[in-house]
């Protein structure tokens, strides 16, 4: 093994202690440093964001925060954190940092998706793939990873009920790094044990999420120069249809705009999508059709800019999908045979002219923006990309164009407001 490969199975010595203790005002949290044996070693966190980086997790074991009179999480409410050896049913090797915390924003996701089976499917603390479906898990799982099958591969899955039999032998199907399920039927397991580097994790607190809505935590930030921002972490306000806010507002001459209403899917789909905002890195904006993700757009600097690249992002990975399909090839290896081959070029068109038919599968989605649109001119690239319904914050001075643009679409485009921001950076 070279150099280079050898850095990504070697441990970094861990110099951390065993114990950290934070005292906020009179308040004082103590927290534990989680090892693990495995193989008869007893290590720690494997190394951090690189491998050059150690690293250490700490458990909360006592004191718990009360600012404001909002009681905070602490001892006792712990998943990722709380893993011993016993939740580690297959781990090949101790656990990473990104494996720890891919797996934690599958939990800040589904904590807001417990009224059905969920799945997540997430890559560089970003999902890349979400859904949750009436009909199980193997179909919550299909669909999150139809949402984008290229960023899916090695990526981490975490889920919400009993891993049965059906979406084991999807998982083992593909390459992945992490699972992460409340409880597994005993041949699903076996299965997935079958692929010896597959992590997988048993978290009992999946299965009741619902606890720990609405209850903060401490969310600190470190600065480059060893500064800490302490805030109480982001809570969603949207549990259900009823939350939402019609979308409404008076510009300064005196005229008032008022949004169509969503219908009960586009309600439930918008209900859906800003649960997922929850995790995704801001500026944000995500497309979601019948209960799962179409386009996840992360991190861009602009409110317009990233939805023409999710638009772009959508259309890539829809066409990828149908090559995959026909021909068990990627887009990339479709378009390399095309090159040469008459019939692979006849299906590349074919394939190319359906993406565009329906916008990369967009047509007939509802999108959320973690953040208001400050022009209407996102939103109108939306409409074009078939979007019916649209879920933001509201509270630009141009909500009264943003509505508009919705109310002169054909047909008349939903839009509702949420009354809070979900940015995530």
């Amino acid at each position: 093994m070279s150099d280079l490969k050898k850095m990504y199975t070697t441990m970094v010595e861990d110099p951390f202690p065993s114990e950290l203790v934070i005292r906020l005002g009179d308040a004082e949290m103590a927290f534990a440093k989680r090892t693990w044996t495995i193989d008869g070693q007893e290590k720690g966190l494997r190394y951090g964001e690189n491998p050059d980086q150690p690293a250490a997790l700490y458990a909360p074991v006592s004191g718990r925060l009360n600012l404001g009179g909002v009681e905070f999480r602490g001892p006792g409410d712990g998943l990722v954190c709380a893993a011993t050896e016993e939740h580690l049913l297959q781990s090949g090797k101790h656990p990473g940092k990104t494996n720890l915390t891919d797996v934690d924003n599958g939990v800040n996701i589904l904590q807001y998706l417990t009224a059905k089976p969920a799945a997540v499917i997430l890559k560089h603390n970003n999902p890349c793939g979400a859904a949750w479906s009436d009909a199980g898990l193997a179909a919550a799982f299909t669909a999150a990873f139809a949402s984008d099958r290229i960023a899916a591969f090695g990526g981490a899955i975490v889920v919400n009920r009993t891993l049965d039999v059906a979406t084991a032998e999807q998982i083992n199907a593909v390459y992945f790094e992490v699972v992460a399920a409340p409880d597994y039927e005993p041949e699903a397991l076996a299965i997935l044990k079958s692929k010896k580097n597959l992590r997988i994790f048993k978290l009992p607190g999946l299965a009741q999420l619902e606890k720990l809505v609405g209850q903060p935590y401490l969310d600190m930030k470190s600065l480059a120069d060893g500064g800490l921002v302490v805030q109480f972490s982001f809570r969603n306000r949207i549990l259900s249809v009823d939350d939402f806010l019609p979308a409404e507002a008076t510009d300064k001459a005196g005229t008032s705009v008022v949004a169509r209403a969503p219908s009960k899917q586009e309600a439930e789909d918008l209900l859906f999508a800003w649960a997922i905002e929850a995790g995704v890195t801001s500026n944000s904006v995500i497309f979601v059709r019948n209960g799962a993700t179409v386009a996840i757009g992360t991190g861009e600097q602009d409110r317009v800019g990233v939805v023409e690249l999710t638009i772009f992002k959508a259309k890539t990975k829809y066409a990828d999908g149908l090559a995959f399909a026909a021909h068990k090839l990627s887009l990339y290896e479709l378009t390399q045979k095309a090159a040469a081959d008459p019939e692979a070029k006849v299906s590349l068109d074919e394939i190319k002219a359906r993406t565009e038919a329906t916008c990369g599968g967009l047509a007939g989605s509802v999108v959320v923006s973690d953040g208001f649109f400050p022009f209407r001119d996102g939103v109108d690239l939306c409409i074009a990309a078939g979007v019916t319904a649209i879920a933001q914050p509201g509270g630009s001075i141009r909500d009264t164009e943003v509505i508009a643009a919705c109310n002169e679409a054909t047909p008349q485009v939903a839009m509702v407001f949420t009354g809070q921001r979900s940015f995530r950076h």
